[in-house]
């Protein structure tokens, strides 16, 4: 006689696909790409733990290169163990507009969310460190319009002391979504920061208590930024902008957490709610540094 516990049938996991949006603009060039190369490849490993250890929710990774155009790496989204990534270089344009519209194709059930399981909200991380070069607002617009894109948790690395972050902010949706970074060692810490917190955050059923996942993403990159802020050591490989090789110190500026929840409310690209709205603010900004560094 077969007992209850003989006929458990083992609940497939969910899945959370891992956006990484990155600009291989020529802007992008020497030191800037190379520490996205590497962090990106260092990073994957610590993506596959957390998912391998997450009950919930199996987290796959997708990649779009925009510069000459947009390229996806893999024509599909890839568990993280399975997901190689090859070193990109940088040339050409920074088409954002562009990058927009070939993620909105992709952020439906056609396209990459179309796990028969079911999909939590993705996490999207935009690394950039320029201005877009095409039609920005029109692209971003279709964007919004998607409800994937309405329910993901949206992070944006803003590269360097060029660009723009309120451009960077129209695409997270509030500026507390933008962290800025101005050196090399500071960028990595960041990709590394971003890619982990948002995996955790964005693979868990539901967002602890009343906070949203985004607010929860924030909060958790803020606090984690200040604590290797007030650890590091002063650098001096990298040197100045347009001087010489002096050590700028920390990384960079205002570190504090916001809101973003957003409501993934279903149509014909997909559902997901991800979560409310928090407007909590309780992380202290630091002090932009003195001088920024050479990133060639």
């Amino acid at each position: 006689m077969s007992s209850i516990l003989d006929d458990t049938v083992e609940v497939p996991r969910r899945t959370m696909t891992l956006f990484f949006l990155v600009d291989t603009s020529k802007s992008m060039e020497g030191k800037k790409i190379g520490a996205v190369n590497e962090s990106i490849q260092e990073v994957l490993p610590m993506i596959n733990d957390i998912s391998a250890t997450n009950p919930d929710a199996e987290i796959k990774v997708a990649a779009l290169l925009f510069s000459c155009g947009t390229s996806w790496v893999y024509d599909e989204p890839k568990s993280a163990s399975d997901f190689v990534w090859q070193d990109v270089s940088a040339i050409g344009p920074t088409p954002l507009g562009e990058a927009c519209r070939e993620l909105n194709s992709k952020l439906s059930r056609n396209g990459f969310m179309k796990t028969a399981s079911g999909s939590y909200a993705p996490v999207i991380i935009l690394l950039s460190d320029g201005d877009p070069s095409d039609d920005f607002e029109s692209g971003l617009a279709k964007l919004k319009t998607n409800n994937w894109f309405k329910a993901a948790i949206k992070i944006a690395i803003a590269i360097g002391d060029d660009v723009k972050q309120e451009t960077l902010a129209q695409f997270t949706g509030t500026s507390e979504s933008v962290f800025p970074v101005h050196s090399i060692d500071a960028l990595r810490k960041m990709i590394r920061i971003v890619a982990v917190t948002s995996s955790q955050v964005g693979s868990q059923s539901s967002a602890v208590g009343d906070t949203s996942k985004q607010d929860e993403v924030n909060r958790k990159i803020a606090e984690a930024r200040q604590e290797e802020i007030s650890s590091e050591k002063p650098s001096s490989d990298i040197g100045e902008r347009g001087g010489t090789d002096q050590s700028s110190g920390s990384d960079d500026s205002d570190g504090s957490n916001g809101s973003n929840g957003s409501d993934g409310s279903n149509d014909s690209d997909g559902s997901n709610g991800s979560d409310g709205s928090n407007d909590s603010d309780d992380t202290e900004p630091t002090s932009e540094p003195e001088s920024y560094p050479d990133w060639k």
